[in-house]
């Protein structure tokens, strides 16, 4: 017979098991700081500065609550504000492709980590999702997601953010541990 956990000692059990991979111990507050970065849109189609189409744009927003929320509620790390670096951010803008420049934005943040993800926009049906958490400090990257969809509603979007969460960014093994 197979005995299953509470969800409550579950999640518990999933956030220290996340403590190696963020780098150690927790801070003094309990939760580990990370800049989650507004999620970015890889679409070929949109050339010469052109913008996502207003419901990309709201999707693209909805993937980047639904980080926060679960990153939040099933491995205890606290978002810091963007605000004081918006200005940083939006000169690098796109961050997938900017060549390191996540971290030293993360780092004057006060964060411990930075998480960027960026949907890789194939056709209307058809879309990647990659989530990357890195250290600020270093810019090593300790985990990485990717999920393909074929599908284009709000809820799918959220879905593939809280599938990689659950399936490819807390997912075991986590580094660190056999």
């Amino acid at each position: 017979m197979r005995l299953r956990a509470h969800p409550a000692v579950r999640r518990h059990a999933l956030a220290l098991a996340l403590l190696p991979l963020l780098g150690g111990v927790a801070s003094a507050e309990g939760a580990r700081k990370a800049a989650i970065f507004p999620a970015e849109l890889n679409d070929p189609t949109l050339a010469y500065g052109r913008k996502p189409a207003p419901a990309d744009q709201k999707r693209l927003g909805l993937v980047t609550d639904v980080l926060k929320a679960q990153l939040t509620e099933k491995a205890g790390i606290e978002s810091v504000d963007l605000a004081p670096q918006a200005e940083e951010i939006r000169k690098e803008s796109p961050l997938y492709k900017c060549n390191g420049c996540v971290s030293p934005i993360a780092k004057a943040l006060g964060a411990e980590l930075a998480v960027t993800a960026f949907a890789d926009k194939g056709s209307n049906q058809l879309f990647n999702l990659v989530v990357t958490i890195s250290e600020a400090e270093s810019g090593k990257v300790v985990r990485q997601g990717q999920v393909t969809i074929r599908a284009n509603t709000d809820d799918d979007w959220s879905h593939a953010a809280r599938w990689i969460v659950k399936n490819r960014l807390l997912a075991e093994p986590l580094p660190g541990r056999s």
